[in-house]
Formats: structure tokens, C-alpha cells, sequence
């Protein structure tokens, strides 16, 4: 076993840990599922007992308690699947909303740069499927495993009792219908699971990129291109589902085989042992047809397998999500205050790219630096390196004269992104994302200064109306506006802010500039990212990333 499968399932054990599901939970579902099967194994040993009994004409009162015993083991059989059933889906889908409630809480303490390193399509995938796939390894890995253990035993244990030879045959094919093809489904699952998983991703990512940029699609014409990428990556889906279900055929060949063997051998040995004499007919007739009760739990095997390597690299994906960087080289966050930004010869790249060219500046507390260039140049990615996300590719970055890092991403460093997230819920919680304990008076003074009171007082609920989730239901300047808003409200001493004029018309522009002049009196330092040249003089300096 490779050091990556050995590391996805310390990940899987971590993650079941962490969704809270306790032993007796999983221990509950076992037995309800294990009394259903074994009432599957009663029902199959109990009627070919009655079937063979009846051919023999006894009395009716020989065989009545046999026919009500079939009954019982009838209606139970439905029973104990609905409560195993109820059991391990209860225990999964609690599990799956604490384990959602602890990766928010880890995602919101993680070092940065490992979320901005993913595209929102791939967030997407690890947030839903993977966390999805951590409850169905409880419901359809764990739980199924177990049933088919405690099921196999007892059926052998019943032939055992009544042939003992018959028993150790049982044995041997149940263990080699379990085991063999849970090796051929291993064999192979262990990449399909990786495979899947990522192509999975994949689709996401590219299906969300799709839409979500379907109008610049349209307008620059690679609308093409962008569906093509989501058919390679369907394509590959595909692949990693046909890899997975090769191992599953050959392991459902297996089975059969096993369980051919099996119901041959021990109906060859009920036959002679009942014209010996040595065994009675009923009780013949019991050991020749249990077997096809007995592998009904066995076949549960390969599915589990395949669902537990499935979910291991679900739990390393989302163990990978929300690592939380090592800190203690930094030591504990500062508290905010008045803090200078130095740039010395800094070089700023995502890993693979090409660094951008060398700049420097020093901007003192109070005091605004913009940051032009070309589309594509890497002014963003300067913003993400100055925020701590990103190491510099060379050079140095420091503000208030300690180097860069996660450990000042929030507290003394705050960033705005062009394309920030705007939430599905009030305008006035959409504010407290900057600032948790913003009130209303709070509110309502930065809406005023960012021009949109007379907009928020004109909804129906005014602070307190719902939004959209993404803001797709107010205009891109509202939206730009809500953003300048949060941004004000940040207590974070130094503000980056990624093209704050976009979709701004005059009256906005104007909302920008009271903004910025009112953070430079509070002694804030502004670092602006921008196109609009016209806003160049509210900065102390410029730097520009083209050659």
C-alpha cells in the first residue's frame, strides 16, 4: 500500500471522527441491518425446511409453527431494512451537517493561500461531493462491511451445526467471495477513486467557469473554448467511471463463480448425506439452499470497497482544502493599528508563471499607492502576495515592518477583491461580513457615504431586505458600492482594493473618493488596483507592473 492510499485513509478516519457519528450510532445500524439480512437467512433456511417437510405429508400441526416462523421472518425482513435504513442515514446525514459546520469553521482559520490556489468550480466539488462522499463511506462502506461479516458468520454457523463438513465449505467460498473480489476492486479502484474524484471536479470547475463567464464568452468569442473544456472534462469522467466499473465486473464474476461453488458442493453433500441416512431430508434441504441466502450480504463487498477508496480521496481533498498553515513562526496577530507598506524590488508570480517585473514603494500610515498595468500583468496577484496569501517570488514586502504573511491577513491587512462575493441574505449582513458588531446607525452612516442610502431606503425591507446570492440582483454599480461599504467598515489599518471603479458611474467615482479621503484621516494605508487612470491623483505613489 502506497504512502498517499496509507495518507487518504488517515484523512477518511479523521473525517469520520470529526462528523461526530458515535460507535453505538454505527453500532445501532449494524444490528438493524444484520437482523434484516439474518431474517433473509432464516426465511431461505426455514422455508427449504418446511418445502422438503411438506413433501413428506406430515400433520399440520408438524409444520405450523415452521409456517409461522416464515411469516415472522417475512415481515421482519422488511422491518429491520426500514430501520437500518432510518438508522445509518440518520447517523450519515448528522454526521455530514457537523462535519459541513467544522470544515466552514477550519476553512475560515486556513491559510489563504491555499483557497485563492483553487478554482471556485473546484471549492465547489470539495465543499459538496466530497463532503457527500465522507457520509456515504458510514452508509455504504462501513455499515454494508460489518452486515456482511456478521451475516456470513452466522450463516455458517447455522450449516455448521447441522453439517459441519458443509460448514467448512460454506466458509471457505463466503471468505473467498468477500476477499477475492474485494482485491480485484481494490486493485483497480484505488486510481479510479482518484481519478474520479478529480474528474468530478473537473466538470464542476468547468461547468461552473462556463456559466458563470458565459457573457465574456459571448462577447470575446471563446464560447467555444469554454464548452470544449467541459467536454474534455466529461470526457474524463467518463474514462474514471468506465475504470471503476471494469473491477466491479470482474468482481460480481467472482461472486458468482463462489456462489456457484458453493450451492454445487453443498447440494452434492445434502443429497448423499440424506440417501446415506446420515442427514434428514428437511435438514438436507437446509444445507443445499442457505448458501443462496447466505451470499446476499457478501455481495455488498465490492461496492463498499469502491465507496471506501472513493471517499479516502474525498477526505484528503478536503483535508488538503482546509490545512491550516503552521503559525507559530509568526506568532500570535497583531493588534491593528496605524501600519507603513514597504516594497522593496518585489516580484510577485502564482507557482509556474512567469514573476512579474521588480517594483518598489514605501507608503506611510495615512497614505494611498495605486497599482496600474495591463490586463493579466499580475496586479492582483501583487494584492495577494501584500495580503499574505502568496510568498513573494523575489524581493521583500512588510507592513508596519514585519515581513507578509497569513498571520496579518484579516486583522492588520484586509483585502477587497474585484470580484468579492456578495451573500444571499440582508444588506445589513452583507456589511457585517467587514465587521461583525456593525448596528444600523453604522450602516446607514458608510451607505451614505458611499451614495447608497437613497437606494437601500427604497427597498422594501431597507437594511434588512434579502439580496441575492451574488449579488445578481442589484446592478454592478449598487454592487461595487456595497462593496466600497464593507471595505470602509474593515478595521484592518491597511485596505487593498482590487478595481474599485468598475461599473461606477460619476456620481460613484465621487463615492470612492470620499471614501478613500475619509480612511486616509483615520490614518489608514490604501493600496488602489486600477484601469481608471483618472483616479491616479488620490494616490501619494504609483507603480506600474508594465515593462
Amino acid at each position: 500500500m502506497s504512502a498517499r492510499e496509507l495518507t487518504d485513509m488517515a484523512a477518511l478516519r479523521a473525517a469520520i471522527r470529526d462528523t461526530g457519528v458515535t460507535r453505538w450510532a454505527i453500532a445501532r445500524a449494524v444490528l438493524a441491518g444484520t437482523l434484516a439480512l439474518g431474517s433473509a437467512v432464516g426465511l431461505a433456511a426455514v422455508s427449504a425446511w418446511l418445502i422438503a417437510k411438506a413433501a413428506q405429508m406430515p400433520s399440520p400441526a408438524d409444520v405450523a409453527l415452521a409456517a409461522t416462523v416464515v411469516r415472522l421472518f417475512g415481515i421482519s425482513r422488511g422491518l429491520f431494512r426500514y430501520l437500518e435504513r432510518l438508522a445509518s442515514h440518520d447517523a450519515a446525514l448528522r454526521g455530514v451537517v457537523t462535519l459541513r459546520e467544522r470544515t466552514y469553521e477550519r476553512l475560515a482559520g486556513s491559510g489563504a493561500r491555499v483557497v485563492l490556489g483553487l478554482r471556485r468550480g473546484d471549492i465547489v466539488a470539495r465543499m459538496g461531493a466530497d463532503l457527500d462522499a465522507i457520509g456515504d463511506a458510514v452508509v455504504r462502506a462501513l455499515i454494508p462491511l460489518a452486515v456482511a461479516g456478521t451475516v456470513s458468520a452466522i450463516s455458517v454457523a447455522i450449516v455448521a451445526v447441522i453439517m459441519p463438513v458443509a460448514g467448512v465449505i460454506l466458509a471457505l467460498c463466503v471468505v473467498l467471495a468477500g476477499a477475492v473480489p474485494a482485491v480485484l476492486t481494490a486493485r483497480s479502484a484505488r486510481i479510479a477513486a482518484v481519478e474520479g474524484t478529480r474528474a468530478r471536479a473537473e466538470v464542476s470547475a468547468a461547468a461552473l467557469s462556463a456559466m458563470d463567464g458565459a457573457t465574456e464568452h459571448r462577447v470575446w468569442g471563446t464560447l467555444g473554448e469554454a464548452s470544449g473544456a467541459l467536454r474534455t472534462a466529461d470526457a474524463e469522467a467518463e474514462h474514471a467511471h468506465e475504470l471503476a466499473s471494469r473491477p466491479a465486473a470482474w468482481a460480481a464474476g467472482a461472486q458468482t463463480f463462489f456462489t456457484g461453488v458453493a450451492l454445487v458442493a453443498l447440494l452434492a453433500l445434502g443429497v448423499l448425506a440424506a440417501d446415506a441416512g446420515d442427514l434428514d431430508g428437511p435438514f438436507a434441504a437446509v444445507v443445499a439452499l442457505l448458501p443462496l441466502a447466505a451470499f446476499e450480504a457478501v455481495g455488498a463487498v465490492p461496492p463498499a470497497v469502491q465507496q471506501y477508496f472513493r471517499s479516502a480521496a474525498a477526505a484528503r481533498r478536503l483535508a488538503e482544502l482546509t490545512e491550516v498553515e503552521d503559525r507559530t513562526d509568526a506568532g500570535p496577530a497583531p493588534a491593528p493599528r496605524a501600519s507603513s507598506l514597504e516594497l522593496d524590488h518585489l516580484s510577485v508570480a502564482w507557482p509556474g508563471m512567469e514573476p512579474t517585473r521588480p517594483v518598489s514603494a514605501s507608503v506611510a500610515p495615512g497614505g494611498v499607492l495605486a497599482v496600474v498595468g495591463r490586463s493579466g500583468v499580475g496586479k492582483t496577484t501583487l494584492l495577494a502576495t501584500l495580503a499574505g496569501a502568496l510568498p513573494p517570488a523575489a524581493g521583500h514586502a512588510t507592513v508596519g515592518g514585519a515581513p507578509s504573511s497569513p498571520a496579518l491577513t484579516g486583522t492588520t491587512v484586509a483585502m477587497t477583491a474585484e470580484d468579492a462575493h456578495v451573500f444571499g441574505t440582508t444588506v445589513l449582513e452583507n456589511l457585517r461580513v467587514a465587521r461583525g458588531d456593525v448596528d444600523e446607525a453604522q450602516a446607514w452612516d458608510v451607505l451614505a457615504l458611499v451614495g447608497l442610502d437613497p437606494w437601500v431606503r427604497g427597498l422594501p425591507s431597507g437594511l434588512h431586505t434579502e439580496l441575492g446570492a451574488g449579488g445578481r440582483t442589484v446592478s454592478g454599480g449598487e454592487r461595487r458600492r456595497l462593496l466600497l461599504a464593507r471595505t470602509a467598515l474593515t478595521s484592518a489599518p491597511v485596505v487593498l482594493i482590487d478595481e474599485p471603479a468598475e461599473h461606477l458611474d460619476d456620481a460613484g467615482a465621487d463615492a470612492l473618493r470620499a471614501m478613500v479621503t475619509r480612511m486616509r484621516g483615520e490614518g489608514r494605508t490604501v493600496v488602489l488596483v486600477t484601469h481608471d487612470l483618472s483616479l491616479l491623483d488620490l494616490a501619494d505613489s504609483v507603480v506600474t507592473l508594465d515593462d
